[in-house]
């Protein structure tokens, strides 16, 4: 246990910053689960219609430091493709 106040101080904050962190990593878990169970059930209007609040999401998490930009950009590109293969099909 810290004995010096802000090593207490610290602590407090970095207990806070998990949650706060962990609640980001499960919005961003959610959004992209939401978005492949759209994906395999076939559900191409709603996966589209989901796409811009998808995108939204995933940078605005990246933008915090909960997520790396590059992960955010790759789910948003491979979710982008699938759409897109399974709308040629």
């Amino acid at each position: 246990m810290p004995n010096i106040q802000s090593a207490i101080r610290r602590v407090r904050k970095t207990r806070f910053q998990t949650k706060v962190n962990k609640l980001r990593k499960s919005k961003y878990k959610s959004a992209v689960k939401q978005m492949s169970s759209y994906i395999t059930l076939g559900k191409m209007k709603e996966a589209e219609n989901f796409l811009p609040k998808f995108y939204s999401e995933l940078m605005k998490i990246a933008k915090t430091g909960a997520i790396k930009k590059r992960t955010a950009s790759r789910k948003i590109s491979r979710i982008t493709k699938k759409i897109k293969n399974l709308k040629k099909k």
